[in-house]
């Protein structure tokens, strides 16, 4: 679904997250101004790195808000391992109305 791209390296991955590490690490690599780090999803660009930009581009409209959406999911449904319990947390699915007064764990 989305393909890290840059001079020498070439990686398919199936999460947003998975590319995005990938690419951030190989943005360290990029010496010259001509090099590029790219994220392509279906075949079309979306994410660009390259050293004569400050930070990284989201190509497209909309790109940048459906890209955060997807990496909160992401890592939302994935189980978290707690290394002092040892045992999985389950995201909460409680869902709070505007004004909704919340109870303090305090009383």
């Amino acid at each position: 679904m989305f393909q890290v791209m840059t001079k020498g390296f070439s990686q398919d991955y199936d999460r947003w997250t998975d590319a995005l590490d990938q690419a951030n690490s190989l943005v360290p690599k990029c010496k010259s101004l001509f090099n590029e780090v790219r994220i392509l999803e279906k075949g079309q660009l979306i994410w660009s790195y390259s050293r004569m930009y400050k930070y990284p581009m989201y190509i497209g409209a909309g790109v940048y808000d459906r890209l955060a959406r997807r990496f909160v999911l992401e890592n939302t449904l994935t189980p978290d391992v707690d290394e002092n319990l040892g045992s999985e947390t389950e995201p909460t699915s409680e869902v709070f109305e505007l004004g909704q007064q919340l109870e303090s764990p305090l009383d």
